[in-house]
């Protein structure tokens, strides 16, 4: 007889993905005596909350700096904020923007001046429903799939509309940055759309809060060196921005948050 209840079961699994174990979707459907097709929407669920990387026939554990849009914009809000408001003073008034889908980009598009008459282009859910809200800003939504990891669009359909523009700023998202691999990312999907956005943009900014630096990632983006400015915490590491700034990198500081 089935005694477990789908979230307690659930919990369970996320408790053994958490050690660091897999988990295979037929195994798990045995032990707790569900069906597969049960075991694979706690997977589903387990891996929107950034808890698995779903595989064929089960999932693995997360890897670092792996989590939801979701979550993420909820973390750090006043330090990501900060990074924005330093960001904004690297934009020309009347420009093609273009916001990558994140959690800092997020709260840039809240600091967005109103009187430098922008467009700006997004891939991302969140970013897309905030700008919407305001008469100042042109909007273009880029379409496609929406991965919920990311919290926004990146499958061959957003890279060929990426393909099609002339974009003046990007603003790439950051899920890590070293002195040798450069800017990374956990997703391969992810870091195909931003080598697009960043190939098919004018001038490239990256803001990252002092958790990204020294962080590497599975898949390379771009060299610091490629990045014609990175906006780093007021507090980020003495001797790791020295080390950016020798790789290339053109840094600028942010001020304490509020």
């Amino acid at each position: 007889m089935n005694n477990h209840i789908p979230l307690a079961r659930r919990d369970q699994i996320a408790a053994r993905l958490a050690q660091g174990q897999p988990v295979v979707a037929g195994t798990l459907a045995a032990e707790f005596q569900v069906s597969e097709d049960a075991v694979r929407r706690d997977l589903r669920a387990l891996a929107a909350e950034g808890l698995c990387r779903r595989v064929y026939g089960g999932a693995l554990p997360p890897l670092p700096g792996a989590t939801p849009m979701a979550v993420r914009m909820d973390e750090g809000r006043e330090r990501k904020a900060a990074l924005a408001r330093a960001a904004v003073a690297t934009i020309e008034p009347g420009e093609f923007l273009f916001l990558d889908s994140s959690s800092t980009n997020l709260a840039l598009a809240a600091e967005l001046p109103a009187e430098h008459a922008l467009t700006v282009a997004t891939n991302s859910v969140d970013i897309a429903a905030a700008l919407l809200r305001r008469q100042d800003v042109r909007l273009v939504m880029v379409g496609g799939a929406v991965d919920p990891l990311v919290g926004g669009c990146i499958d061959a359909t957003a890279v060929l509309a990426v393909g099609q523009m002339n974009i003046d700023r990007c603003f790439l998202g950051v899920c890590a940055i070293t002195v040798e691999a450069g800017v990374c990312t956990v997703d391969a999907g992810d870091a195909a759309f931003k080598r697009a956005l960043r190939a098919a943009s004018r001038h490239c900014v990256a803001m990252a809060t002092n958790d990204k630096l020294g962080l590497q990632s599975p898949h390379r983006v771009a060299p610091v060196r490629e990045l014609d400015q990175l906006v780093v915490e007021h507090d980020a590491d003495f001797k790791m921005l020295k080390a950016l700034a020798k790789a290339g990198a053109l840094v600028l500081k942010a001020g304490r948050p509020l």
